[in-house]
């Protein structure tokens, strides 16, 4: 069975954009988006919520196209429909455990966790997500979306790895440990 890796940038204080979905303040360049973008060529799946997918909307993302060609997208979403869907992108009409664990049996590699807050609080509390990849990007930003939305649950974190790069971004992997 396949891995859910959530790999996101964060701020110090745990949030994936500021206010309005700001992302200004993230290292956009540079070694880290190097390693990051290759390391996204690993994965044939990624999964998302509705708002992740419509934030590629503003950075010129069609409504109904792939964000990764190389990728198959699972959109879970109650609301989002499209008049033309392209053959790699899937909406997944409600949050479904059932539908994860398909998807981490039948994927042929591990699976991306796109974006964050909603959906992958909804995750984290259906302790589905196994690896947490950070982007740790050196700046505070207050206030934004969180790193798993609303979720109150904790759990122990196992760093497996740590990388410094350029802008002071680190990466730090974590194998996620529930119940531990």
């Amino acid at each position: 069975m396949q891995k859910l890796v959530y790999y996101v940038a964060v701020s110090l204080d745990g949030f994936i954009c500021g206010a309005d979905s700001d992302i200004s303040g993230f290292v956009s360049e540079g070694s880290g988006v190097v390693k990051y973008m290759a390391d996204l060529q690993q994965y044939e799946t990624t999964i998302m919520g509705r708002n992740t997918y419509e934030f590629g909307y503003a950075y010129g993302l069609q409504p109904g196209q792939p964000a990764y060609a190389h990728m198959d997208h699972y959109i879970f979403s109650k609301t989002l429909k499209f008049d033309n869907t392209h053959e790699k992108v899937h909406v997944v009409p409600d949050y479904d455990v059932d539908t994860i664990h398909k998807l981490k049996e039948s994927s042929k590699t591990d699976i991306y966790v796109c974006g964050g807050g909603v959906f992958a609080g909804w995750l984290f509390d259906k302790q589905l997500i196994d690896v947490l990849k950070v982007k740790v990007n050196p700046l505070i930003l207050g206030k934004g979306v969180r790193l798993f939305g609303e979720s109150t649950q904790g759990c122990q974190l196992e760093l497996v790895e740590t990388e410094s790069h350029d802008g002071g971004l680190q990466l730090n992997s974590y194998r996620v440990q529930y119940g531990a």
